[in-house]
């Protein structure tokens, strides 16, 4: 197996640290699982441009974006992090749908 096929078999944040070797603690993974990946994969999105092609480099570059993302939540919480749209909005902010007339079937 190369590294690409070993990610596609990880699934949870737990899988992720342990695949990388990344010592957690277990407390916070469990309130912040969801926010870790979602900042790993932004992480990732940003290094796009630049990510090695050699596997060994990649597998570096990996480990140390998912131990910055995990850092993240050791010393902030996901209210300060806002890493989901649903924190960004403004409270009381009005959350609005279009529906065009054309979509409404009787």
């Amino acid at each position: 197996m190369n590294f690409e096929d070993d990610l596609e078999d990880l699934e949870s944040a737990e899988d992720f640290l342990q695949y990388f070797g990344i010592s957690y603690e277990q407390s916070i993974v469990h309130v912040n699982r969801l926010h870790i990946l979602q900042r790993f994969h932004d992480y990732l999105q940003k290094a796009a441009d630049t990510m090695p092609d050699d596997e060994a480099a990649k597998r570096a570059v990996y480990t140390k974006l998912l131990e910055r993302a995990y850092q993240d939540f050791v010393e902030s919480d996901a209210q300060t992090e806002k890493v989901f749209k649903v924190f960004n909005m403004g409270i009381g902010e009005p959350v609005t749908a279009f529906v065009p007339l054309t979509d409404i079937k009787l």
